[in-house]
């Protein structure tokens, strides 16, 4: 029997829209969270997740 469970938003903790099986696998997956309304790109792989960080956009001074 495969075991599944829910992904937790990797800022707030609270569980989102997606659920993943033990043969998942994610690249690159952008985990949106209904309650704190980000988006976060993880990667899943036998139901461990990574987070890839994304450098902010900075803003161009003159």
């Amino acid at each position: 029997m495969c075991k599944d469970e829910w992904i937790l938003c990797p800022v707030c903790g609270s569980k989102t829209r997606v659920k993943i099986r033990d043969d998942t696998v994610l690249e690159n997956f952008p985990l949106f969270c209904p309650k704190c309304k980000r988006e976060t790109t993880i990667n899943v792989k036998q139901l461990n997740l990574s987070i890839i960080n994304e450098p902010d956009a900075k803003t161009q001074s003159r």
